[in-house]
């Protein structure tokens, strides 16, 4: 079994790609210096496996290294949820 996390920026998406087919993205926009994600996705028969978390934390830490002085807005709730969850990482968040 082969996964690929993939950013595609002119969807505006974060994909995992298991054996070549989408379980998991994370779709975002981009308004200046914010980063808001607005929906996180996985295919039904493949939740409990991690895949969300994986994404998600693949797009914050895409976002942390490649675009400086950007800020999170969690507006889907697994991404909010996913913070809770990493307090470490707060400080990406925006006001």
């Amino acid at each position: 079994m082969s996964s690929e996390l993939i950013h595609d920026t002119d969807a505006h998406r974060y994909r995992l790609e298991v054996d070549g087919k989408l379980v998991s993205a994370a779709d975002y926009t981009v308004n200046g210096d914010r980063v808001s994600f607005t929906h996180t996705f996985t295919d039904p028969m493949q939740r409990g496996h991690g895949y969300a978390g994986q994404v998600v934390e693949f797009a914050i830490d895409d976002v942390e290294q490649n675009s400086p002085g950007a800020k999170v807005v969690p507006m889907c709730w697994y991404v909010a949820k996913w913070f809770d969850e990493h307090p470490e990482r707060a400080g990406l968040l925006a006001d």
